[in-house]
């Protein structure tokens, strides 16, 4: 089992909450990031530019751990022109491959994204075949941000090609928004989550190129945590997401209104959850024995 893990893009607020639950799980980690240290729950830290290879070795080598977990990339890319948000997906994946297989570093956990099917940031309505989405839908990204993480997803899948030098476990997490209670209670609770008060919102577009997906922290620090002691061998792309979708309109008919042209796979309103996802986390039960549990209903 992985003692230590570097944790790139530690001073993120996704970062720090992979840093302070690895932390409370005993595990020594390491915080590389750009610029100062925003953080208090690294045992060490170490400032890197991950768009610089030798800085990349360096700071791994210094840093000298079992595992690393990548999460130090441009978040949403609206304040980035598109070739830099581009080269923050891929080249610094890339980096963090190659200087962790050539360290011997034997496990590898990349942020990929929502936006990697093609939804998320696009300007026009997410392409959806079937409902819930699994791992083998097809990607259809058009934007910087979405191209970059399939990108970085195929440059993982070649690594796992080698024979040598490389990871021997790298997975792929495909994360929707990332929140916390505060910012559920807000964003779902306090607002209308009905269909026709989606509608209604400034953000209904990225409602429905997301899907209403979500996951809380505390589900998604779980999952890293499980991907860090993973033993599989090669890459594997895995969809993250809570049980449950963000929206107050049972599922069957969120999918009927807003993806009239998918074949919807999921429960029925009398069926199990009403509300269930319309991502389907069951490969990541299946690789990690991870199921999430956390919904904003709870804090309704």
């Amino acid at each position: 089992m992985p003692e230590s893990v570097a944790v790139t893009g530690g001073n993120g607020r996704v970062g720090q909450h992979v840093l302070a639950h690895l932390a409370s799980r005993g595990y020594r980690t390491v915080n590389l990031s750009r610029g100062k240290r925003g953080e208090n729950h690294a045992d060490a830290y170490v400032e890197t530019d991950l768009l610089d290879t030798g800085e990349v070795y360096g700071a791994l080598a210094k840093a000298d751990p079992d595992a690393v977990v990548h999460l130090g990339m441009i978040p949403t890319p609206e304040r980035t022109p598109g070739h830099l948000t581009y080269e923050s997906n891929v080249m610094s994946s890339y980096n963090v491959l190659e200087a962790a297989g050539e360290l011997g570093v034997d496990t590898a956990v990349l942020a990929s994204s929502f936006s990697a099917i093609g939804g998320g940031f696009e300007p026009e309505p997410i392409t959806v075949d079937y409902l819930p989405v699994d791992e083998d839908h097809r990607l259809t990204p058009s934007t910087p941000y979405g191209m970059g993480k399939q990108a970085l997803e195929v440059a993982a899948d070649g690594f796992a090609r080698r024979s040598g030098d490389t990871p021997d476990t790298i997975t792929s997490l495909r994360f929707p928004w990332v929140v916390d209670d505060d910012t559920a209670r807000e964003t779902f609770v306090e607002a209308d989550r009905t269909l026709a008060g989606l509608r209604d919102s400034d953000h209904f577009h990225t409602q429905r190129n997301t899907l209403c997906g979500y996951v809380h922290a505390t589900d998604a620090v779980t999952l890293v945590e499980a991907a860090v002691e993973a033993s599989f061998a090669g890459h594997e792309r895995v969809w993250v997401s809570a049980p449950d979708t963000s929206a107050e309109t049972p599922s069957a008919e969120l999918a009927a209104e807003l993806y009239p042209d998918a074949e919807y796979r999921g429960p029925e309103a009398d069926d199990g959850n009403p509300y269930a996802a319309l991502i389907d986390t069951a490969k990541a039960g299946q690789l990690f024995d991870w199921e999430p549990s956390w919904s904003w209903r709870q804090l309704v």
